[in-house]
Formats: structure tokens, C-alpha cells, sequence
């Protein structure tokens, strides 16, 4: 099979996928986002892989401002140590702001990436810990892209640098939902399941984020002919792996 020939498959399997999933959605369904610059000129710029990126890392951030509401929602005293403003808004801030503050944020010491996460939690931290957990993730996945959004036929993408971030949100994942301070409780909720309440919307959406990031991986690491090296770790002990040169 040439490279054409697989290309065209790897899309057809993912249109494939997205469309399952949506069928079998149990949330309501809402329209496929339409990018802004779809007919415009510069899409002849880009290639398949390179508007898939566009759409890969553009979902993600939006799953992010989703996940970074609910988490205030859930915590909205780590909130108030931010400022007084709304979820909505402060997510919309640190998400669709990045062109103006550059993911840093002098009240978590700059921090970015997997030292960000790491701040959320721990003990010795007094500010808002949703802020850099949410900063973290966002910067990780920015860099594993090169600190791109836009994507042409001139960029490179390392698949491995994607697979990897996708096993470092696995690991996030768990720690917002098994960390605790030394009274024993939760730094952060956020899924709940008890005799009165089942609250999975957290691990659905960091699972939508796991399944994008994979899915085009693999069909990039397909693409470029190029080995991804797996790796099974228990994410209790798991390390997080490298995700920028």
C-alpha cells in the first residue's frame, strides 16, 4: 500500500471513529465546529494531517476551558484566590489568552508543564490549584505541537512527543482523583459517584482529550513511517514521560 493509499485510510478510519462516537454519545449532541479559515487561501498551505492537527489541538484546548470551569465549579473556593470573576471568564482568560500572557502566571512561579502539575499538588501550596493544573496540561500540550495552533505543510510534529502527552493526561487524570493532603481529603474534586450522585463528566472529558491526542499520533506516527515506543506504567507510580526536544 503506498503513502497516498494509507493516508486515505487513516482518514476514513478516523471519520469512522468520530462518527461512532458521536452516535453513541449519551450527552446531547451538538454541531461539529467549524473553523473560521476553512475556505479561506491558506488552507492550500496544508496538508490532511496538517488541518487534523489544527482540529486535534483547537478540541483539546476547548476541553480544557470546559474542564477548567467545571473544576471551579466543583472548587469555587480555589477560585476566589484568583480573582473575583466568574468560572466562564477565567477560564476564557487562560485559555483563549494565551497570545497576551503566554501561559505565565507569576502566582504559580511561571511554572508550565509537568512542574505546574506538580504544584496543584502540593501540600506546602496555598494559591488556586486549579490554576496550574489547567496551566500545566495547556503548556504540555502546546509544546508537544512546537507552540503552535496553526499547522502547514512545513511544520513537523513528533508523534512520539503526542503519544507521550496522552499517558501524562492518564497520569493527571489520576492524581486530581486519588491526591489528598495529610487530613486525607481530595485537593480537588471532581468526579463523584455515592448512593445519591454519579458525577463522570470529568474522566469523559479528559477522556475525549486522551482519545484525540492518541488517535493522531498514531495516524501521524502511520504517516511518516516512524515506530512509537509504548509504554505501560502503573499510574500510581507512573513518571510523566517527555514531551518536548
Amino acid at each position: 500500500m503506498n503513502n497516498s493509499a494509507k493516508q486515505r485510510l487513516i482518514l476514513l478510519l478516523v471519520s469512522c471513529h468520530l462518527v461512532a462516537c458521536a452516535l453513541n454519545s449519551p450527552v446531547q449532541r451538538k454541531p461539529i465546529p467549524e473553523r473560521s479559515d476553512r475556505s479561506s487561501g491558506n488552507q492550500l498551505a496544508k496538508s490532511d494531517f496538517d488541518r487534523m492537527a489544527d482540529v486535534e489541538i483547537s478540541e483539546n484546548m476547548q476541553s480544557l476551558r470546559h474542564l477548567m470551569i467545571k473544576l471551579y465549579k466543583r472548587n469555587p473556593h480555589e477560585l476566589a484566590k484568583s480573582t473575583s470573576d466568574n468560572a466562564e471568564k477565567m477560564a476564557t482568560w487562560v485559555i483563549d489568552g494565551e497570545q497576551q500572557h503566554h501561559c505565565l502566571f507569576k502566582e504559580i512561579d511561571n511554572k508550565q508543564g509537568t512542574e505546574a502539575i506538580f504544584l496543584a499538588f502540593k501540600p506546602e501550596y496555598k494559591g488556586d490549584r486549579v490554576l496550574p493544573f489547567i496551566v500545566g496540561l495547556q503548556t504540555m500540550l502546546l509544546q508537544a505541537h512546537g507552540n503552535k495552533t496553526d499547522f502547514y505543510l512545513t511544520d513537523s510534529i513528533d508523534p512520539q512527543f503526542l503519544y507521550n502527552v496522552a499517558r501524562n493526561i492518564e497520569i493527571a487524570t489520576w492524581k486530581l482523583s486519588n491526591a489528598r493532603d495529610e487530613a486525607g481529603k481530595l485537593y480537588l474534586l471532581s468526579n463523584e459517584i455515592n448512593d445519591t450522585e454519579k458525577n463522570l463528566s470529568f474522566e469523559r472529558e479528559f477522556g475525549k482529550m486522551i482519545g484525540r491526542t492518541d488517535l493522531y499520533a498514531i495516524a501521524l506516527a502511520e504517516k511518516s513511517e516512524r515506530l512509537i515506543s509504548r509504554v505501560m506504567q502503573n499510574l500510581a507510580t507512573a513518571i510523566f514521560l517527555p514531551f518536548i526536544p
